[in-house]
C-alpha cells in the first residue's frame, strides 16, 4: 500500500510539474494555453493519467488468471508426487525467509523457464516448466524458486506497471501538449488556416506518440534489466550464497530457454542475450555480477 500511496504522490508530482513547463514555455512563446484540450488542461493530465494507467492495472489485477492460461499452468499443492511435494515446501520455505505469504505453486509444459506474477506481494503466483524442473539439480531449481521470491518479496510486478502507466500517462500528455504547440504556431494570425493547423496537430501527435512510446520502451526495458540483477543477488541471499545461482545460470546457458507470452515474459528467468529492447541482461552479465557479489567487490 505505501508504494502504491507513494506511486500516486509522485505522479502527481510529474503531471503537475509538467502543466507548470507547459504554461511556461507558452508564455515564453506568446501562446495562449487555454485552447488546450478544450482550454482545460488539467483536465489533459487527468484523462492522460487515466488513460495511461487503466490498461497496466486491470492487466495487472487479472496477471494471474492471463498467466495461467497463456501457458496451461497447473496449481499444485505438494499432493501429486514427490517432485511436485518437494516443489511446493521450497517455496514455502523461500517465502518464510522472504517474509511474504505462501504464493500460489504452479507447473506448465515447457522449455526451461520459470516466471511469478500477481497484483500483490502476498497474493502472487509461481510458475515453473517441466524442463526446467528435469534438467535442473534441485539446489540450481532451488535459486531459480529464490530468485523468483525476490521477485514477489521486491514488488517487481506493480512497480514493473506502475512504471509503465507513469511513462504512458507522460507520452499522452507530451505528444499532445507539444502538438497543439506545433498547431497553434502554424495557425497563429491565420485563421482561414484551420484545416491546415489540424493537420499538423495530428502529424505532431502521432509522431510523437511513436518516438516517446519507443524512448518510454526503453526506459521499461532498462529497468526491467536492473531488475534482474536484483533479484538473482535476493536469490543469493535467501539462499546464503550466489554459488547456486551461479550454477543455475550456468545451466540455463545450455538449455533451450523457454519462450512466455509478452504479458509475462519479463518476469521470466530465461534470457541469453541482451539489447536495448530486452527484458534481462545477458546470462554472463548476470553471471559477473554474482561472481562480483560473492567476492565481496
Amino acid at each position: 500500500m505505501k508504494r502504491i500511496i507513494l506511486f500516486l504522490i509522485t505522479n502527481l508530482a510529474i503531471m503537475f510539474l509538467m502543466m507548470v513547463v507547459f504554461h511556461v514555455v507558452c508564455a515564453f512563446m506568446g501562446i495562449d494555453p487555454s485552447g488546450a484540450m478544450g482550454g482545460d488542461l488539467q483536465a489533459l493530465a487527468i484523462f492522460s493519467l487515466i488513460f495511461g494507467m487503466a490498461g497496466g492495472i486491470i492487466s495487472l489485477l487479472l496477471s494471474k488468471t492471463i498467466a495461467k492460461w497463456s501457458v496451461g499452468a497447473q496449481v499444485i499443492d505438494g499432493s501429486e508426487g514427490e517432485a511436485e511435494r518437494w516443489l511446493v515446501e521450497t517455496v514455502r520455505s523461500l517465502a518464510d525467509r522472504a517474509n511474504v505469504k505462501m504464493p500460489e505453486v504452479a507447473i506448465y509444459k515447457g522449455d526451461a523457464n520459470a516466471f511469478a506474477t500477481g497484483a500483490f506481494r502476498n497474493h502472487a503466483l509461481v510458475a515453473v516448466s517441466t524442463d526446467i524442473m528435469a534438467q535442473m539439480t534441485r539446489e540450481e531449481l532451488r535459486a531459480v524458486l529464490g530468485h523468483e521470491m525476490s521477485h514477489v518479496a521486491n514488488g517487481d510486478m506493480v512497480t514493473m506497471t506502475l512504471l509503465q502507466g507513469v511513462l504512458n500517462a507522460c507520452v499522452i500528455f507530451l505528444s499532445r501538449v507539444v502538438a497543439f504547440m506545433a498547431a497553434n504556431a502554424m495557425s497563429n494570425g491565420k485563421g482561414n488556416r484551420r484545416g491546415s493547423s489540424n493537420g499538423i496537430y495530428y502529424l505532431v501527435y502521432y509522431v510523437l506518440q511513436f518516438a516517446l512510446g519507443i524512448a518510454a520502451s526503453l526506459v521499461v526495458y532498462w529497468y526491467s534489466r536492473r531488475r534482474e540483477y536484483a533479484a538473482d543477488a535476493g536469490s543469493a541471499n535467501l539462499l546464503g550464497s550466489p554459488s547456486s545461482m551461479i550454477a543455475a545460470l550456468r545451466r540455463l546457458g545450455n538449455l533451450q530457454p523457454g519462450i512466455l507470452p509478452d504479458s509475462i515474459k519479463a518476469m521470466g528467468i530465461a534470457g541469453k542475450h541482451t539489447s536495448l529492447f530486452a527484458t534481462h541482461p545477458s546470462l554472463e552479465d548476470r553471471i559477473e555480477a554474482l561472481e562480483r557479489l560473492q567476492r565481496g567487490i
